[in-house]
């Protein structure tokens, strides 16, 4: 049963009591909120500041945000449900296309920043600042969802965690395009190591797709909890 509900194998997952689903789940959906809540604030910011500029690594920051608030929307709605196992598939195939299609903007962005396509991009202090906020937030938010994910054996709540952590490379990033940038003038130096982001957005939707979205188990944490969905038994 659990394969066609593309649920984690039960053979070596311990098993939650329902008063720790509860929290579990309630924590869950804590942290999805907060992570909608701020990409929501990050995308308006970006993509306005990005115009104002004529930044587009800014203007693609703010429409990965997008994109993940609709990867954290589909965890919200799975475990708005009764059962949210049985919205975990639809909700992981919602991840995996917000993945594929990031790793596409992404690339498109690159190559054109690249080949001069548009005008170039103005120092922007609210940009590194934004940045770097990001860089301080997302981290913890990823390590807080995925960790409760795990416990839980949730591939999507795992998955959801994942694409905030890819926000945190994408900040990084950013923040480096944009300091080198308006120090040295090396405006290439964004698209190129953004492209790298693009090959790891990639990979992920391709495992969210398959259903593979656990890591190395954490202290706690179900070893093995994500085996993949058509693997499950």
């Amino acid at each position: 049963m659990s394969a066609d509900l593309g649920l984690p194998s039960p053979r070596g997952v311990p098993r939650v009591d329902d008063t720790r689903r509860r929290t579990l789940q309630r924590r869950i959906r804590w942290f999805v909120t907060g992570t909608i809540t701020y990409n929501v604030i990050e995308a308006v910011v970006a993509i306005s500041e990005g115009a104002r500029v004529s930044s587009g690594a800014l203007i693609g920051f703010g429409l990965d945000s997008v994109i993940e608030v609709s990867s954290a929307a589909a965890v919200a709605w799975q475990f708005a449900g009764r059962d949210p196992e049985r919205r975990e598939k639809v909700a992981l195939r919602i991840i995996a296309v917000s993945f594929l299609a990031l790793a596409v903007y992404v690339s498109v962005d690159s190559v054109r920043s690249l080949t001069g396509i548009g005008d170039p991009a103005r120092h922007s202090t609210i940009g590194i600042m934004l940045a770097a906020v990001s860089l301080a937030i997302m981290p913890a938010l990823s390590w807080a969802e995925r960790r409760a994910g795990r416990e839980l054996g949730s591939r999507s709540a795992v998955a959801d965690s994942k694409q905030t952590l890819l926000c945190t490379y994408l900040s990084a990033i950013l923040l480096v395009g944009l300091v080198v940038n308006w120090l040295v003038g090396w405006s290439w130096a964004d698209p190129v190591a953004a492209l790298v982001i693009a090959a790891v957005a990639a990979r992920e939707g391709v495992a969210a797709w398959r259903g593979d979205v656990c890591c190395a188990p954490i202290d706690g944490a179900p070893a093995g909890c994500c085996e993949s969905v058509g693997g499950a038994s």
